[in-house]
């Protein structure tokens, strides 16, 4: 998986709960005049017993514009579902900030530039030059903090909102409906699995993410156009056209497939049904969540 892109799977919907909206200069930029044409049919699957539903539905986080994702299929399992679960709480802005600048504080006394190698640190303060940051921006910081940050500001420089995303969407629609609203996650696990990084693991994710936002934009773009078509193979494809560092796909990505699967696979036991909306990027693939449900037995039906 292309590093610039486990910010998005992993905690980019986070990491925007946790930082104001930046004063943009200029109006967001539209999606492609043939992308926003196109009908919006994002994938759905469906886990179903004898008396319960679990519906998984992949987001979005953050989008330059509104999309109208909630009909047809979606919306049927939506209007259903007596419970939304989200991968955190949606209404946790103040304790997630402050989560986040308490785990991100370094603790070594050393500055974070001083600990990159000089290749390494060259093009970290090449890409802080390009952003219109202080070299200094992140010295006291952890490099998984810098990582984030570099993924996220030029994201939202481009108009890319969380209040846009698929992820506030279905959470203010389940609040008006009065649903149950629970998360797989909290701020400080989600968190957690970025500052648990080594620091060598740490850098190599920085060095990753500078290595990719020369062309993160269109990235993204192709990105979003997979998941509005529904495409989820070429999803997967865009998602895994490079692997990433081991450690990085595993803390970020496969533990977190593997805490849900089990998740899933104990809500069966409840009668009910669940409305799961996490990041596409988690139902993709090689260790998708649907992958590993298939290992333990239990099938993810497509339905959309």
């Amino acid at each position: 998986m292309r590093t610039r892109f486990l910010s998005l799977t992993a905690s980019l919907a986070l990491c925007s709960l946790a930082l104001p909206g930046p004063a943009r200069a200029e109006e967001p930029a539209p999606l492609p005049a043939e992308a926003a044409a196109e009908p919006v049919r994002p994938a759905l699957w469906k886990v179903a017993d004898e008396d319960t539903t679990i519906w998984l539905f992949g987001t979005i986080h953050v989008l330059p514009e509104a999309v109208d994702w909630n009909s047809g299929a979606v919306a049927q399992a939506l209007a259903a579902s007596d419970t939304l679960v989200t991968e955190v709480p949606m209404d946790a802005q103040a304790r997630t900030q402050a989560i986040m600048m308490r785990l991100s504080q370094r603790e070594d006394g050393k500055n974070l530039r001083d600990t990159l190698t000089s290749e390494h640190r060259a093009s970290y303060e090449a890409a802080l030059r390009k952003l219109g940051l202080p070299l200094d921006a992140f010295d006291r910081t952890d490099s998984w903090f810098a990582a984030l940050m570099l993924s996220l500001l030029p994201l939202q420089a481009a108009g890319y909102d969380l209040a846009h995303g698929v992820d506030t969407q279905v959470s203010e629609l389940a609040k008006a409906r009065g649903m149950d609203h629970q998360a797989l996650e909290t701020p400080e696990y989600q968190l957690g699995q970025f500052d648990n990084l080594s620091p060598e693991t740490q850098e190599t994710y920085l060095a990753e993410v500078i290595e990719g936002l020369p062309t993160m934009e269109a990235d993204i773009t192709e990105m979003v156009g997979a998941w509005r078509a529904g495409k989820a193979q070429k999803l997967a494809q865009i998602l895994n056209e490079q692997e990433s560092d081991p450690a990085i796909r595993e803390a970020l990505l496969t533990t977190r497939n593997r805490n849900w699967t089990a998740w899933l696979e104990e809500r069966l036991e409840t009668p009910g049904e669940v409305f799961v909306a996490v990041g596409a990027g988690h139902l993709a693939g090689k260790d998708s969540v649907q992958d590993l449900l298939a290992r333990e037995g239990i099938t993810a039906e497509r339905v959309q």
